[in-house]
């Protein structure tokens, strides 16, 4: 959504949302998985502007978790 796609900072705050996870939270494009709590995990997708990318949880209970990140996402991080 924001004009400079998923770059450190807003890579940082999908860090900080999935380590309060109980397990693995990824975000996935192109069939490529990365470990959403890492932020050169992350960064390593080179996500643009447009990119779409889905969001996977390992225990669903963490839930909550990936609608967090969903919404920072769809908000554009506040940018």
């Amino acid at each position: 959504m924001n004009e400079l796609g998923i770059h450190a900072r807003s890579a940082a705050c999908i860090a900080n949302l999935a380590k309060n996870a109980l397990e693995n939270v990824w975000v996935i494009k192109e069939g490529e998985r990365a470990d959403a709590a890492s932020i050169i995990d992350v960064l390593s997708l080179a996500c643009v502007q447009g990119t779409e990318i889905l969001l996977q949880v390992d225990d669903i209970s963490d839930i909550n978790i990936l609608n967090e990140i969903s919404e920072l996402i769809e908000a554009g991080f506040g940018e």
